[in-house]
C-alpha cells in the first residue's frame, strides 16, 4: 500500500523485452536506503516487486497484466519515473490509500498555467470517469492528485509547485499518457452499486414472463 507521495524521481537504465513482459533496472538514491529484495516500489503508478539490488540502482519485473493496463510500453532508458516505497502503519497517509493497481491509462489533453499552479486537463475511458467525482482523489503516474472537474469523457486536477517539481508531471506534454488509480473507496462503491443494479435488472426480467401474465389473467 502506497500513498501517492512521491519519494523520489527516478531514471530508467535498461529495459529488457520479453515477449509480453519487460525487466526495468533504475537507478535511485533516496528509497535504496533499506531497500530490500522482495520489496514493493510503487513505480509511476504501479507496485512492482525488487528482484535484484546494486549501486544506486535496482530492478523489477513489469508482468504482462502491467503492460496492457499501463504506459509502460512506451517507457525508454533515459525516461524518468516516480518512485514511492510502500508505505509504513505508523507513517502519516498524507495523500490517500493507493494500491498500485493500474486501471487504465489517459491521455493529456491540455497543459495551462493557473496563477501558481499548472492545470491538467486528461481524457479517459468512460467506465474509469464514472468511477470519478469532483474534489476526490485520483492517483496520475503514482501521484496522488485532487479532482478539480469531472465531465463525460475528461476530467480536471491543478498542480501545485512543490508537487511539480518533486514528480515528473512537467516532463509530460500534451498528447502523453499517464496511468491511472482511481481512488479505491470509490471504485468498490461503483461495484457495489454497479452489481447491484444488475442484480435488480435480472429480478425484474426473471419476474415477469409469459407464465406469469396467463397466471394473472393478462393472457
Amino acid at each position: 500500500m502506497f500513498t501517492g507521495l512521491v519519494e523520489e524521481i527516478g531514471t530508467v537504465k535498461t529495459m529488457l523485452k520479453g515477449r509480453n513482459s519487460y525487466e526495468l533496472t533504475i537507478t535511485a538514491n533516496k528509497i535504496l536506503d533499506d531497500l530490500k529484495v522482495g520489496d514493493s516500489v510503487c513505480t509511476q503508478g504501479a507496485c512492482l516487486t525488487v528482484t535484484h539490488i546494486r549501486n544506486h540502482e535496482f530492478t523489477v519485473d513489469v508482468m504482462s497484466e502491467t503492460v496492457i493496463r499501463t504506459n509502460f510500453s512506451q517507457l525508454k532508458p533515459g525516461h524518468h519515473v516516480n518512485l514511492e516505497r510502500a508505505m509504513k502503519l505508523s507513517d502519516r497517509l498524507g495523500g490517500h490509500l493507493v494500491s498500485g493497481h493500474i486501471d487504465g491509462t489517459g491521455t493529456i489533453a491540455s497543459i495551462t498555467k493557473d496563477d501558481i499552479a499548472h492545470r491538467f486537463s486528461i481524457t479517459a475511458e468512460v467506465a474509469l470517469i464514472q468511477q470519478l467525482i469532483p474534489k476526490g482523489s485520483i492517483a496520475i503516474d503514482g501521484i496522488s492528485l485532487t479532482l478539480v472537474t469531472v465531465n463525460a469523457q475528461s476530467f480536471e486536477m491543478s498542480v501545485i509547485p512543490h508537487t511539480a517539481s518533486k514528480t515528473t508531471l512537467l516532463h509530460k506534454k500534451v498528447n502523453d499518457t499517464v496511468n491511472i488509480e482511481t481512488d479505491m473507496i470509490g471504485k468498490f462503491v461503483y461495484r457495489f452499486l454497479q452489481t447491484n443494479q444488475t442484480q435488480n435488472n435480472n429480478q425484474n426480467k426473471s419476474s415477469i414472463d409469459m407464465g406469469f401474465l396467463a397466471k394473472n389473467g393478462f393472457l
